[in-house]
């Protein structure tokens, strides 16, 4: 089996393509205020008001993680402190950001972790290795995944075709082939908590986790608690996370169908009439309303706060947002503040 994709597309119009090359710098993670921007193929870092701090210098770097960014050169990664300093020396093939004080490594094959010293705290032995969450990473040995914690002790084994990350406690994990198996939920100790009943999931957040029953064509999604109780019931041809209280939802098929949003009860918050839509991100959310439309942002009452005018758009983080106008090829990317002002556009 090919390493798990955790990426998963998140609604219609493109934003697949936003998920793999947009986004590759991480903007989503943790932030330290520095924001990785590209100019002429090298990666350097501006301040939130749009000034260079960190020149253009990397071949590819990632946002900030708990003090340090992975940072590409000549074909290694290593991390660098916030002045631009390797601190962790670029030998790696590849590396994920830190997280619980270890950062999980790849070299010669195999995966292992390292601190912030760059000391191998884990040896280098698994087949793929995650990020770690709530204490505990998830690892892929063959085609099983399992969790480690964080001296590399299996606490449980291998044994799932497939499996995400530990998020408020519990964890989804799947028997069964991508098909017809189902996906379940486990605690910290592997007991299995909620049945494997549902043929599709989502992480656990704000207290609720978004889950099919049926198949992609014709099933319903709805939302249920850690008893396996469902407080939103099937009713939704598409259901992703509730974040800053509100989930986005599609009434309809994926060709015609459209997105709008939900609040923790199952209300219409903003009425499904976005041909695409993603979550609310500091208050605002980015939506499109037909195929080759623009993308802008609203707000929790559906007001439009920045018209629509992006190719792409991304989340806010830390009172920023990523956005392209025009095509990679004649197009200009940047930063826009909530105003939808840039700070920063790429030359």
């Amino acid at each position: 089996m090919l390493e798990m994709k955790l990426k998963r597309t998140l609604y219609r119009g493109g934003f697949l393509l936003l998920i793999f090359l947009f986004l590759g710098t991480g903007i989503f993670a943790q932030n330290s205020g520095l924001f990785p921007v590209s100019n002429n193929r090298k990666y350097g870092y501006i301040d939130k008001t749009g000034k260079m701090v960190i020149k253009p210098q990397f071949d590819y770097a990632t946002v900030f993680s708990e003090g340090l960014a992975h940072a590409k050169i000549e074909g290694k990664r290593g991390f660098i402190d916030k002045t631009g300093k390797y601190i962790i020396d670029p030998i790696y093939d590849k590396v994920r950001n830190f997280s619980d004080g270890l950062a999980a490594v790849k070299s010669k094959g195999k995966w292992g972790f390292i601190d912030k010293t760059g000391k191998v705290v884990i040896e280098l032995q698994f087949d793929y290795a995650y990020t770690f969450s709530e204490g505990i990473a998830r690892i892929q040995q063959g085609e099983q995944f399992g969790f480690i914690d964080q001296t590399g002790k299996w606490i449980i084994k291998a044994q799932y075709d497939a499996a995400f990350d530990f998020k408020e406690g519990l964890a989804r994990v799947k028997q069964g082939d991508w098909k017809t198996g189902k996906w379940g939920y486990i605690n910290k100790t592997g007991a299995l908590i909620l049945e494997y009943r549902y043929d599709d999931s989502f992480d656990f957040s704000e207290g609720k986790a978004n889950v099919r029953m049926g198949n992609e064509q014709t099933g319903k999604w709805g939302f249920i608690d850690k008893n396996g109780e469902f407080v939103i019931e099937p009713m939704f041809d598409r259901a992703f996370t509730f974040i800053e209280g509100l989930a986005l939802i599609r009434i309809g098929s994926f060709k015609t169908g459209k997105y709008g949003y939900i609040d923790t009860k199952g209300g219409i918050a903003v009425n499904p009439q976005y041909y695409g839509g993603h979550h609310f991100s500091e208050g605002l959310a980015c939506v499109k309303e037909t195929k080759d439309g623009k993308w802008g942002y609203i707000d929790k009452t559906g007001k439009v706060v920045i018209g629509f005018q992006y190719d792409i758009p991304a989340d806010f983080e830390h009172g920023l947002a990523k956005v392209r106008i025009g095509t990679y090829k004649s197009g200009v990317s940047g930063f826009i503040d909530k105003t939808g002002k840039f700070v920063w556009q790429s030359s």
